[in-house]
């Protein structure tokens, strides 16, 4: 594997091209049949950017304006430094700054993180990617510009930076180059956490500077709560498809599908991510069967914005992130239900029961509850009648990195699948372990300029790797392979890398959620509710 350029920290201010290249040739290599360079996608260069900055790498992520002048460059960068002390102040930032404040103050530099950085593996090791070098950055800046006499000592105890809007542009671009998907700090022996750094650098873009993804912000969490859901969809469209997913169920299964709507006292109220009602609607229309077989007293809310679970402030922007959480929990409230069960979407799940706790207090402090537990109860209280040699095929599973590292939502799904799929197989490394599919923290619905060929490329070079070795014994594109996902946002960047390598019509793989595969095991529905051709 060829070497990228030795790259420094204090290379990022110094504003002379790109700072470093991406070149497939440096990339970590694949298995068959994707070890043949005939069989892999084409990498897309990077055009038209003229008008926005891109001297980070060959890719575009947020698409920042070039300034009109130096004196707007200087202003943006004052923004930003007035943004950093404000991070570490208690009345500012008092969930994080514990944490931020430690991973400042404390890095051994044993480079533990880099090892366990799919996208720094992925990359051929280019060290822009590195987890600690975006971390080293901030650091060096805190240190210089933060601490008192750090003019003075910083550049002597800590190493040189200079602060100015070429550090700046590129350093928001690079806050795009992480999936926060925490395996660095997981592995950190002292308990650095480099994801964070990723988090409240966007964070800090997002609320002093204006810059955010177009994807998560404009087009994502400001259009779900002006609208109601980011997919565009009002209360009225919202009920349009379902209807027409109830009518499809109906068929399909033989049962009689009727999603109930606001029903008042009902046991459950059920959030999906909206993306599933539009990309999958097979995934709540199985969700709907299971309840229904199983009796289970349920409904959806048409209120803005509690038909859509999605909450993209997680990986942006804290004030967006409680907008949106209150607006669920007060949905939950009006209709007086028993708790609210998230379905089939990672970041869902972690912003609505985890990070949301800290938000939904008092009377606004409903009973919360992943699918995955909701799933698993039904499935072994005997409502459901299954035949797990309907699902006689081989079945893997990717861990989205949400529920399973960072909540701990482990073994319930792989319950529920090893006991409907007789075929099914473990990744390596899977559970707590397992890498990100490489959308995550937004990047699956990210596709401006050439930056899904480089999630194809790079992001999702590791996952890929991993689902092919799952099923390394039978690559043949005659035997039909499930991927299961039980993630939305997964979904979408799972979806983008198999169409990618072409990887249903070379190898016979098939992604989709887990209710799927609970409905296609039900021995009283219709046969055959998985359609192997629709990819």
């Amino acid at each position: 594997m060829k070497k990228t350029k030795k790259i420094k920290v204090e290379d990022i201010g110094k504003a002379n091209g790109k700072l470093t290249h991406t070149d497939p040739k440096d990339f970590m290599p694949l298995p068959p049949p994707y070890d043949n360079p005939e069989n892999l996608p084409p990498w897309d260069p990077l055009k038209n950017s003229d008008s926005v900055e891109a001297s980070l790498d060959d890719t575009i992520a947020v698409a920042i304006p070039k300034p009109k002048s130096k004196q707007e460059e200087e202003e943006l960068v004052k923004k930003f430094l007035s943004g950093l002390e404000k991070l570490f102040t208690k009345e500012n930032n008092w969930p994080f700054l514990q944490l931020l404040t430690l991973t400042m103050e404390h890095c051994a530099k044993c480079q533990t993180c880099s090892d366990a950085c799919h996208i720094f593996e992925a990359s051929g090791r280019n060290e822009v990617y590195r987890p600690s070098y975006r971390s080293e950055v901030l650091r060096r800046i805190y240190n210089k510009y933060l601490k008192p006499g750090g003019k003075f000592f910083g550049r002597w105890k800590h190493g040189p930076i200079d602060l100015n809007w070429t550090t700046v542009s590129r350093l928001a671009e690079l806050s795009y180059r992480c999936n926060i998907c925490r395996r660095c700090a997981q592995t950190c022996p002292i308990g650095v956490d480099n994801a964070l750094i990723t988090h409240e650098l966007r964070k800090l873009f997002s609320q002093e500077l204006g810059i955010a993804a177009r994807e998560l912000h404009e087009k994502g969490s400001m259009l779900q709560l002006r609208v109601g859901s980011s997919t565009g969809m009002n209360p009225l469209v919202v009920k349009d498809n379902m209807e027409f997913i109830d009518e499809d169920m109906t068929e399909k299964t033989g049962m009689k599908i009727e999603t109930p709507w606001d029903k008042v006292g009902a046991d459950v109220l059920l959030i999906h991510n909206a993306g599933e009602i539009m990309a999958w609607p097979e995934n709540p229309g199985a969700f709907a069967v299971i309840l229904e077989a199983a009796g289970v007293s349920w409904t959806l809310s048409s209120d803005i914005p509690a038909y859509d679970g999605i909450n993209y402030g997680l990986w942006y922007d804290d004030f967006q992130l409680a907008r949106v959480a209150i607006k669920h929990a007060q949905a939950a409230k009006k209709l007086g239900v028993k708790k609210i069960v998230v379905g089939e979407c990672g970041h869902s799940t972690k912003s609505l029961m985890v990070i949301a706790d800290r938000v939904l207090t008092g009377d606004l402090n409903i009973p919360r509850e992943s699918a995955m537990t909701f799933l698993e109860d039904i499935v072994f209280s005997g409502k459901l009648k299954l035949d797990p040699s309907r699902n006689d095929f081989p079945v893997t599973l990717h861990d989205p990195c949400n529920m399973v590292r960072l909540m701990g939502i482990v073994q319930p799904q792989r319950r529920i699948l090893k006991y409907i799929c007789p075929k099914f197989r473990e990744m390596t490394p899977c559970g707590v372990n397992n890498y990100c599919c490489g959308g995550g923290s937004g990047f699956a619905i990210m596709s401006g300029y050439n930056f899904q060929t480089w999630r194809n490329h790079i992001s999702g070079r590791r996952k890929l790797q991993q689902v092919l070795n799952a099923f390394s014994d039978d690559l043949s594109p005659e035997t039909h392979k499930y991927l299961c996902a039980p993630c939305s946002n997964c979904k979408g960047q799972l979806r983008d890398l198999l169409f990618a390598y072409d990887a249903w019509e070379k190898c016979g793989i098939l992604y989709g959620g887990l209710v799927e595969l609970i409905v296609n095991a039900m021995s009283d529905v219709n046969p055959g509710f998985i359609e192997w051709e629709w990819h």
